[in-house]
C-alpha cells in the first residue's frame, strides 16, 4: 500500500508526486525481487535464447567466410542490436500475449470499469524483470561485435546507434500491441500472431540479403524487421544502406500507427465475456 492522498490520478507522498502507473510498475518490480536467489535463477535461465542465437551464428560461420556479404563481427552486430531490441520490448509489453486469457476468463471488464486507459493498465499489469538478463547479454555481445567492427565513429554514427536500439524496441512493442489486437476477433489465435512477432524476431537478428525475395518483402514492408539492425548496421559499417539505415524510426511510428488503429477497433469490437 502507498500512503499518500491521491489527487486527480496522481498519488501525493509528501512533496512527491507521483504517476499510478509508476507505483504498480515499482511494487510489481519489487515483488518479483524478493526472493533473490529465485529471481537470480531466473535470470540465468533467460539467458538460453541469448546463448542459442549467438550459437546458431557462430555455427553459420564455421562453415562459411560471410553471411549476407557481412563478415562474422557484422553479422553478431546484426543479431546483438536485433536481440537487445527485441528483449526490451518483450520486456514492456511481452506479456500481452495474455490477452486471450482475460478475453476467455472475462478479467478484461476489470480493465473497462477503471478510469485509465485500457492498454496502458495492460502494459503495466505485469513487468517480468527476468527477461533483463537477455538484454544485458545482448548488449555485451554488441559491445564486443562493436569493438571488433571497422565503425568510423562520429556523432551521427552514435546517434544512429542509440536510435536504432529504441526504435527497433519501439516497432517490436507495436508488434506485440498488433498481436494481441487482432485477439478481439480471433481469441484463440495466439500462435498465429506470434508467428509473426517472433518470426519478425528471428528475421531482425540476421541480414535481411540471405531470404528469399517473397521473404525480403515480408520483412521489409509488411513485419519490417530488416529495420531493426540490418539496414542500420550496413549504414554504420558505411557498406550500403545510405538514408534507409536511418528510417528505424518511421518503421516503429507505422507499426504503432496499425497497431494502435487496430486496437481501438478491438476495444469497440469487444462486448465482455458473458454477452
Amino acid at each position: 500500500m502507498v500512503k499518500g492522498t491521491v489527487v486527480k490520478g496522481t498519488v501525493v507522498k509528501g512533496t512527491v508526486v507521483e504517476n499510478p502507473y509508476a507505483v504498480l510498475v515499482r511494487l510489481r518490480m519489487r515483488a518479483q525481487t524478493v526472493y533473490r536467489g529465485s529471481f537470480a535463477i531466473e535470470v540465468v535461465a533467460s539467458l538460453g535464447a541469448t546463448i542459442s542465437g549467438f550459437a546458431e551464428i557462430y555455427v553459420i560461420f564455421a562453415n562459411v567466410p560471410a553471411l549476407g556479404g557481412l563478415d562474422f563481427a557484422a553479422a553478431v552486430l546484426v543479431f546483438a542490436i536485433g536481440h537487445v531490441s527485441f528483449s526490451i520490448a518483450d520486456l514492456v509489453v511481452g506479456h500481452l500475449d495474455a490477452l486471450p486469457n482475460y478475453l476467455r476468463t472475462g478479467t478484461l471488464d476489470a480493465f473497462l470499469l477503471r478510469p485509465l486507459p485500457v492498454l496502458a493498465q495492460l502494459i503495466t499489469a505485469e513487468i517480468s524483470l527476468r527477461r533483463f538478463g537477455r538484454t544485458v547479454a545482448g548488449s555485451a555481445i554488441a559491445v564486443v561485435a562493436l569493438a571488433r567492427s571497422d565503425v568510423a565513429w562520429s556523432p551521427a554514427k552514435a546517434a544512429l546507434l542509440a536510435v536504432t536500439v529504441c526504435a527497433g524496441a519501439a516497432l517490436f512493442a507495436g508488434l506485440f500491441v498488433a498481436a494481441a489486437a487482432v485477439q478481439f476477433w480471433l481469441v484463440e489465435g495466439a500462435e498465429f500472431t506470434a508467428s509473426f512477432v517472433y518470426g519478425g524476431n528471428y528475421a531482425a537478428q540476421f541480414p535481411t540479403s540471405v531470404f528469399g525475395t517473397a521473404a525480403r518483402v515480408l520483412f521489409t514492408f509488411v513485419v519490417p524487421a530488416a529495420f531493426v539492425a540490418y539496414l542500420p548496421v550496413l549504414t554504420l559499417l558505411d557498406i550500403s544502406g545510405g538514408v534507409l539505415g536511418w528510417c528505424s524510426p518511421i518503421a516503429a511510428a507505422a507499426v504503432w500507427a496499425v497497431a494502435l488503429l487496430g486496437w481501438r477497433a478491438g476495444l469497440r469490437h469487444y462486448t465482455g465475456a458473458g454477452s
